[in-house]
């Protein structure tokens, strides 16, 4: 028995460097989604580009994310997850190192900012495909604990991105944007030498072959668990882009101060939730928990969106960012633990099927709320269904594998 624990003892002190490694992918990742925003107004005045093409890079960025989620499964069995990661944060450092060169090389600046947010999103794109997965293979005590500490580290680098670059733009003044953004390169580039190094165990046993999208797509708890994504990303993102203009509105504060009050804040008890599954995870039943959150999710929506406060339409999204903590982390966790042989497949359907609950989220909210004539709160109201779609999923999934369990016994 002793020496059984010994045994694990050395195995995870072996992959510790790969676990940080992964806390830092996400942190990689964080820079690539929120550091770019932050330049919006700068880009507009510095190269004279109309705001409307600037935002446009945003939905690129995320368009080419959800392309790669879509092909990757094919691809990285192929060539493997070292080459993989470390391409990955290859393409994050050399998108971050175009933004602040090819504007100022090319005739066209804009043409030099989406070149290097293309590059850029191929490297975010694969992170969020690898990162999950590189972790799940670890081999950890609790895998559930360990996934939900993993997705607090975005969180934690959301919260860093904001922090650390408005603190540079005061010292230093915003028209030193580019040396903040080679600084930033710092991290993928570094990042990509410890993977280099570090051990990566594989995901599907030996012997075994991870399962086909065919193969997937035939099983019933993939749907589910392609829907709880969906919900998990739509929960998660139906507010936190709408947090800012709360915090404006309920503290009667400037946009900047806004920021920090409404996005950053969300990002901090989202990443609190998220480290406190980490923490205590082994004592809480994950089930149990992502019930809780989806109905304390739906109450906090039904806060803003009905509440005629608009400081309580603020504390409304606060207890939002802690509910939707769990709902990414745990859905993968729980595809994990449901199909044990997915592969590489599944979770890049699963961050597929994320990232398409992140885009239409908001644009929901954003629909509903043009049809009643620009009611933001009638827009979050209807968005309750996300939430409530993915409390249901639990308990579908929950049904199910007790049914296949039942079925076992009985034979």
């Amino acid at each position: 028995m002793n020496l059984a624990w010994q045994e694990n003892k050395k195995m995870s002190e072996k992959y510790q460097k790969t676990i940080y490694a992964c806390f830092t992918g996400y942190i990689v990742q964080a820079v690539i989604n929120n550091f770019v925003p932050l330049l919006f107004l700068t880009f507009e005045s510095s190269y004279n580009i109309p705001l409307s093409r600037i935002t446009m890079l945003i939905t690129i960025n995320f368009g080419i994310q959800l392309l790669v989620d879509l092909l990757s499964a094919g691809v990285v069995d192929k060539i493997g997850y070292r080459i993989s990661i470390i391409s990955a944060h290859v393409f994050s450092a050399a998108g971050l190192l175009g933004l602040a060169v090819l504007p100022g090389l090319l005739p066209d600046a804009y043409v030099g900012l989406l070149i290097s947010v293309m590059i850029y999103a191929l490297g975010g794109g694969l992170i969020e495909v690898l990162i999950s997965p590189i972790m799940e293979s670890c081999p950890t005590e609790n895998k559930e604990k360990a996934m939900s500490l993993l997705h607090s580290f975005y969180c934690w680098g959301h919260v860093a991105v904001v922090l650390l670059s408005t603190l540079f733009f005061k010292v230093f003044g915003i028209g030193n944007w580019k040396i903040l953004t080679c600084l930033w390169m710092i991290v993928p580039l570094v990042n990509a030498f410890v993977f280099a190094k570090a051990p990566i165990a594989p995901l599907v046993e030996e012997g075994r072959e991870g399962m086909s999208i065919l193969d997937l797509c035939k099983n019933k708890v993939f749907w589910i668990l392609m829907l709880m994504m969906m919900c998990a990303g739509a929960s998660e993102q139906s507010v936190s882009q709408w947090a800012s203009t709360f915090a404006e509105k309920g503290l009667g504060v400037g946009k900047t101060l806004g920021d920090l009050a409404g996005p950053m804040a969300f990002a901090v008890l989202m990443g609190s939730a998220r480290a406190f599954y980490g923490k205590y995870g082994d004592k809480i039943d994950l089930d149990k928990f992502m019930a809780a959150s989806g109905i304390l999710c739906m109450m906090s929506y039904l806060c803003i969106s009905l509440s005629p406060s608009p400081l309580l339409s603020l504390l409304g999204c606060g207890i939002c960012g802690l509910s939707v903590g769990i709902m990414w982390p745990g859905s993968f966790s729980k595809g994990a633990a449901s199909i044990r042989n997915g592969g590489t497949a599944l979770f890049a359907l699963l961050a597929l099927a994320g990232d398409l609950g992140c885009s239409g989220g908001p644009t929901l909210v954003g629909y509903i709320s043009g049809m009643a004539s620009d009611d933001l709160k009638k827009g979050i109201l209807a968005a309750i269904i996300f939430p409530a779609l993915l409390v249901a999923g639990i308990f579908l999934l929950k049904s199910l594998e007790s049914g296949s369990r039942f079925g076992k016994n009985k034979q």
